[in-house]
């Protein structure tokens, strides 16, 4: 598993217009920390401002860089005007993947009760990787890792798991 796991190079993006070190970003932090701690390797880590643009493009370079295969936003996901992440990355999706929004919000509400509700979460794929846009808070990210997120990319997990398939995600 560990050489498996070593393979996935992960990126982390913190969207935030109050974030701005990496000591304030504890989101992107705890990300990094699971990530490394499950034995997947950081492709790289950054924060930007809620900015579609500016969000839209560092995506592109991670999309575009064979070397990346997951990247993970935080941040972003909510209902007010400067939460623009799902704007800025769902148009760079080639596929969408329903479940994961829907599966994430399921877990929070039993956590947070109905205002989970104002996450929206969602996954995705782009030219052979894996998307997850995730909401800002260390919990939800906590949760996203944990329930849902380490469990998919094993490649050692039992039944189907986005880490199987991940080598395929590029076939025509």
């Amino acid at each position: 598993f560990q050489k498996m796991a070593e393979s996935i190079r992960i990126a982390v993006l913190t969207v935030s217009d109050s974030r701005k070190t990496d000591v304030e970003d504890k989101s992107g932090a705890l990300l990094k920390e699971r990530i490394e701690t499950g034995g997947y390797t950081i492709h790289d880590k950054k924060i930007v401002i809620d900015d579609i643009y500016k969000i839209r493009a560092q995506v592109s370079v991670w999309i575009a860089d064979d070397n990346c295969r997951v990247i993970i936003l935080t941040g972003g996901t909510g209902v007010t005007g400067r939460d623009v992440t799902p704007e800025a990355v769902k148009p760079l999706l080639d596929k969408e993947l329903e479940g994961f929004g829907e599966l994430f919000r399921y877990i929070s509400f039993q956590d947070i009760g109905v205002s989970g509700i104002q996450s929206r979460a969602f996954s995705g794929t782009a030219n052979g990787k894996y998307l997850f846009c995730l909401p800002g808070s260390t919990n939800a990210c906590a949760t996203a890792w944990d329930k849902i997120i380490s469990e998919q990319l094993n490649p050692k997990a039992k039944g189907c798991s986005l880490g199987k398939l991940i080598v395929r995600l590029s076939e025509k």
